[in-house]
């Protein structure tokens, strides 16, 4: 099975990077493909641990569920599963938040898709990338926005 890994550099400490990305229900404000949330779970700590999203996917609305587990020590990390949807058979994936000595994160993001329907191993590449690369860039411009409006991250 093909993983598509791909890695960022965040202007903002490794428990600010993991709190946002665990802030599930505040998805849809700021990462671009997710339309909405709903927490069916929470953790002890009030995290979801059964989420169910609906999103951009494909030039087209696509529902599904993930089961959430977290590293809350350093590195810090969450990990998902994929319980059910409606496009995918597989949406398996992590987070790593690894600190940096400048005070950065080095964000690690590894996803596992395997459509429904069988696609080009070329279009599913892409389509994998596209994901990554958004999630990753919409997880820093939510990061750095807040560390820079709390006085954090400003070099």
């Amino acid at each position: 099975m093909d993983k598509t890994i791909e890695t960022a550099v965040i202007g903002a400490s490794p428990q600010e990077c993991f709190a946002i990305a665990s802030d599930f229900a505040n998805y849809p404000e700021w990462a671009s493909d997710i339309k909405s949330v709903e927490i069916i779970e929470q953790d002890k700590a009030g995290r979801g641990t059964r989420v169910a999203f609906r999103a951009a996917a494909f030039g087209r609305s696509a529902s599904y569920t993930l089961h959430y587990s977290f590293d809350d020590t350093e590195p810090y990390g969450i990990s998902w599963i994929q319980e059910k949807a409606d496009l995918t058979a597989k949406l398996d994936g992590n987070y790593q938040f690894n600190p940096l000595d400048d005070g950065t994160t080095e964000v690690v993001y590894s996803l596992e898709v395997e459509l429904l329907v069988p696609i080009p191993g070329f279009v599913k590449r892409r389509a994998e990338s596209k994901i990554v690369h958004s999630a990753l860039k919409d997880l820093k411009d939510r990061a750095e926005s807040k560390a820079n409006t709390n006085g954090v991250g400003q070099r």
